[in-house]
């Protein structure tokens, strides 16, 4: 990586830590100002007021909100975030085991949804005002405005529960212990209709910024003249106009991971997938302020970084950015 570059990605990484602690701070206030009270999934409520008090005390709740932000904080600078009120572990033991989940549906959704809708958004640049381009964005247009979980509840009924082609909710199948080749084969199954759900509203999103980027490209001098020098259509789209028309899609796309985790808690809900969508939806029902805090987090770390990649790779992309 160059030089300039470097110093570049430091002073951003720099630059995210006020943002971070903002974030901490935010969100802990918003979460303890909320109402409901943490004390009876850790107490239950049998208890006299003697055994509340004790358990009060034990988990820090008897101090005021800013003392328990600043103990928070200076935990958080030393690597400590907490234990669950709800699992009894550390709060990123916790997290840890739900990452891998989510980050496979996640993972899955973005690579599927960007690579068909470049795919797509080239076919309508390259058809423009065809039946092929007019169909395109109007099924585009009908799945950027379809919410996420109403479609997975009705890709849940017609795929898994009318036609049972798939199963209806989890990550495995529970009654089996496949291995090897067969587990792998079980996940799938059960990855297909939550990355359905997941995928649609960014795939539509792509396709129409990759086919109104195309369209500005191809119709620029430096298009018009390769194809006067007698290069195909073809090969003028996808050698030279795509590469330009794909800087606002790698924005999107790194903006977008906030987005996906959003409705990832959505989709995670209705399949049951074991994420952290899942966690964060149980954790807020529990009013589970330590795993609450690290989920946000992370979540907000991984959005921070995403950008930065993402700046990074507009000087791949297009060498007349520059980053001192």
């Amino acid at each position: 990586m160059p030089s300039h570059l470097t110093r570049y990605v430091l002073r951003r990484l720099l630059q995210a830590v006020p943002l971070l602690l903002g974030v901490l701070v935010v969100n802990f206030v918003l979460i303890h100002l909320a109402p409901g009270d943490p004390l009876y999934l850790l107490a239950g409520d049998g208890g006299d007021v003697s055994y509340f008090a004790a358990m009060r005390t034990k988990y820090g709740l008897d101090e005021s909100l800013m003392t328990q932000l600043a103990l928070y904080l200076r935990g958080t600078v030393h690597g400590e975030f907490g234990y669950s009120f709800a699992y009894g572990r550390p709060v990123f033991e916790v997290i840890a085991a739900r990452l891998p989940p989510t980050l496979l549906l996640m993972g899955v959704s973005l690579a599927l949804s960007t690579a068909i809708g470049i795919w797509l958004g080239l076919v309508s640049a390259r058809k423009a005002r065809s039946a092929v381009d007019r169909a395109i964005m109007v099924v585009t247009l009908v799945g950027y405005g379809m919410p996420a979980f109403w479609l997975g509840q009705l890709l849940v009924l017609l795929f898994a529960v009318r036609l049972g082609w798939f199963p209806v909710q989890g990550m495995e199948d529970a009654r089996q212990d496949y291995q090897g080749f067969s587990r792998v084969g079980d996940i799938v199954r059960h990855l297909v209709l939550p990355v359905a759900t997941l995928s649609l509203l960014h795939l539509a999103l792509i396709t129409r910024l990759t086919r109104t980027g195309l369209r500005d490209e191809l119709s620029q001098d430096y298009a018009r003249t390769a194809r006067a020098k007698g290069l195909t259509p073809a090969r003028v789209a996808n050698r030279h106009a795509l590469r330009n028309a794909l800087l606002p899609v790698v924005t999107v796309v790194g903006n977008d991971i906030g987005t996906l985790f959003t409705g990832a808690v959505l989709t995670e809900i209705i399949f049951a997938w074991p994420g952290l969508g899942r966690l964060l939806y149980d954790a807020t029902l529990n009013r589970d302020y330590p795993l609450l805090m690290g989920i946000f987090l992370l979540v907000g770390t991984s959005v921070i970084v995403t950008n930065i990649v993402t700046d990074v790779a507009y000087t791949f992309l297009d060498p007349r950015v520059k980053y001192s």
